[in-house]
């Protein structure tokens, strides 16, 4: 009884949790503001979080929160308030509006014929037989250390570029602005 209570409610916060994480994302296309963009950013992976939580994975799901969230949303979050950026008047939604929505509605309907078609029928773990093991921090840290280490590094120089980027678009609009410029 109390098992299958759990797993409703399993299924349940995975369909909130995937909701969110859809309603998100169709929000960063849509929004023009980029603080608002920045926010719907923010919950789709804080949502997604959440869906690598209920997949047992927690590792990851503290990741997503922990990296993701915490720190490059802050760090972006930082630029954008550093570049000044100001919210326009004009049309609230993008023109990527209707688009986004059918590219939405083509990418549901698709992963609905899919499922309801008997296309998934497997648990993601079960692929592999029993000795599959679903996961291992030691067999992640291992991967990771030896596979993506550069990628990560990589990563971290990108953040970086984006930052000097940033800072000399401020200092270039600061001085198409100042009254020496143009006299």
């Amino acid at each position: 009884m109390i098992d299958a209570l759990l797993a409703q409610l399993d299924s349940l916060l995975l369909l909130v949790f995937g909701i969110g994480a859809l309603v998100g994302a169709v929000l960063m296309l849509v929004l023009r503001q980029p603080m608002r963009v920045a926010v719907a950013l923010i919950s789709t992976m804080v949502f997604l979080g959440g869906i690598y939580g209920l997949l047992g994975v927690h590792f990851i799901a503290a990741f997503q929160v922990l990296i993701y969230v915490g720190a490059v949303m802050v760090f972006m979050v930082y630029v954008i308030m550093l570049l000044e950026v100001r919210e326009e008047t004009g049309p609230r939604y993008s023109s990527w509006l209707v688009p986004s929505l059918v590219a939405g509605l083509l990418l549901v309907g698709t992963l609905g014929l899919g499922v309801w078609g008997g296309l998934y029928t497997t648990a993601p773990g079960s692929v592999g037989g029993a000795g599959n093991a679903a996961f291992s921090l030691a067999r992640f840290s291992a991967s990771f250390l030896d596979d993506y280490w550069l990628h990560f590094e990589l990563t971290s120089v990108l953040l970086l570029t984006a930052v000097v980027a940033a800072l000399a678009v401020i200092r270039l609009s600061r001085r198409s602005r100042s009254p020496d410029a143009h006299g």
